[in-house]
Formats: C-alpha cells, sequence, structure tokens
C-alpha cells in the first residue's frame, strides 16, 4: 500500500461511515479495485482509519459531549439521560458482537454476501420512505425513552452483517421509533462513538498475533487519517443538510447499484 491506496481508503473510509450505504462494502470493493488484496495489514488500517471518522463526529458535536459529560460529573437529569440513550443503544450489537464475531469474519466477508446486504437494505430502504408514515413533529433526543433506544439498539445488530450499514440500521430503527430522518442520523452518529471504537478495539486484540508493526507505515497510516476526518466532517454536514428537505430513497437505488456491480466483479 502506498500514499495513494491510503488517501483513496480514507476517502471512501470519510465518504461511506456515515451515510445509509456500507464502508465496509466499499471499503472491500475499493481495496479490490486498486488490488491490495485482504492481508492483514490492510484490514487493520482499514480498521485503524475508522478513527478519522470518529474524530469528525467528536470534533462536529464537541459542545454537546463537553456538555454532557460536565453534566455527568454534576449528575445533571438530561445529561444522564442522553448517557443512558447512548448506552441502550450500544448494548445489544456490543453483546451479539462478541458471541458471533467469528463467524461473521468467517462466512460474511466475502463479496457475495455483501452484495445481498447492499441490495436488500437498498429495498428495504427504498420501501421505508415510500410506505411508512413520515414523523410529523420533531421527536427530541429528551423525548426518548430508554425503550426507544434499546430498539435502535437492536436495529444496530442488523449492521454485523458486512454491507448492511450502521448508518442504514440505526437511522431506520429511530424512523420507527418516530424520529425525523434528521434526528434519526444525529442519533446515529453518537452512537458511532463507542459503538465503532468498541468494535475498532475488539478487531485490532483479536487479531493482534497477527498483525506485524513492520508492516504498518507510520506516514501511510496518518495521510488515511487525515482523509478520513476530513472527508467525514464534510459528510456529516452535508448529509444532515440533505436530510432537512431529501428522503433516504437515493441511498436505496445507490445500494442496489452497487450490490450489483459486487455482483458483476463476481461472476
Amino acid at each position: 500500500m502506498d500514499f495513494f491506496d491510503a488517501a483513496i481508503l480514507g476517502i471512501v473510509e470519510g465518504l461511506t461511515e456515515f451515510l445509509p450505504i456500507s464502508s465496509t462494502g466499499h471499503l472491500i470493493l475499493t481495496s479490490h479495485l486498486l488490488g491490495l488484496g485482504d492481508s492483514e495489514s490492510v484490514k487493520a488500517f482499514e480498521v485503524i482509519i475508522q478513527s478519522g471518522a470518529i474524530f469528525a463526529v467528536i470534533w462536529e458535536y464537541r459542545n454537546l459531549l463537553a456538555k454532557t459529560c460536565g453534566g455527568l460529573k454534576r449528575c445533571e437529569a438530561q445529561s444522564m439521560h442522553l448517557f443512558y440513550l447512548i448506552l441502550f443503544a450500544f448494548l445489544p450489537a456490543a453483546i451479539l458482537g462478541v458471541l458471533v464475531s467469528k463467524h461473521v469474519k468467517a462466512h460474511l466477508f466475502g463479496i457475495f454476501p455483501v452484495a445481498c446486504a447492499l441490495i436488500v437494505g437498498g429495498i428495504v430502504m427504498i420501501l421505508v420512505e415510500r410506505f411508512s408514515k413520515k414523523a410529523t413533529s420533531e421527536k427530541s433526543f429528551d423525548q426518548m425513552t430508554k425503550k426507544d433506544a434499546l430498539m435502535i439498539g437492536i436495529a444496530q445488530c442488523f449492521s454485523l452483517w458486512p454491507g448492511t450499514s450502521r448508518s442504514m440500521a440505526t437511522i431506520l430503527g429511530g424512523r420507527f421509533i418516530g424520529l425525523t430522518n434528521k434526528t434519526a442520523a444525529e442519533f446515529s452518529f453518537l452512537l458511532a462513538i463507542p459503538t465503532i471504537i468498541g468494535a475498532s478495539v475488539y478487531d485490532l486484540y483479536k487479531s493482534r498475533s497477527n498483525l506485524s508493526v513492520d508492516e504498518m507505515n507510520i506516514g501511510i497510516l496518518w495521510v488515511g487519517l487525515i482523509f478520513s476526518f476530513v472527508t467525514a466532517l464534510i459528510v456529516i454536514r452535508a448529509f444532515l443538510k440533505f436530510l432537512s428537505s431529501h428522503s433516504l430513497e437515493a441511498f436505496g437505488w445507490y445500494r442496489i447499484l452497487v450490490g450489483l456491480v459486487f455482483l458483476f466483479l463476481l461472476a
């Protein structure tokens, strides 16, 4: 892997991590097109550059996070409420992920299962946008219950299938409990912080015996992280603006197209 490959993968990670189109699927496709293969060092690189996207969320919501952390120290009700919402939404996928991660990596990290997840997810997204009821009011985080958060957490479990998209699963889960697309996306962004950090640390820990420090170029890592951070920050702001006046249907059609590209490569 060279600096060009690192920049491309960083851009792809930043573009796709928070859009409902599957960052995992796009990274697999991009690595295939770049001829990088699926070595442990490439997989580790793809896990590490997710940190760039997460730092983008932390930066974008730094004021809310700082206020919440300060409120937690003082046991303020609003901060405690948001903390418990994130916790209840985080736990289902965290527990299930530990139980099934080995089987997922063994059977679902191929082009065909990823393509199926992309296409099925695209169809589901189109159907939800066309036939589900739109939220008639802006339900805020303060109005969410722990049960609401748990429902989003259960929805996030579907994203353990590579190609499904954590963002898609949590946004549609948010829609199910009455959130608007925009509010559901914001909750999805905040939920991504513990979810992706936890998953990344767990993946790196499980793969530690197969990783070689000599294979990891620090300069290349920084390129991937920086491009991931900058791209993700732009996408977060643009996506929220887009959702203020548009539906998710276009992303559904895009997912189907990418899934068909995957199947074409498999043929």
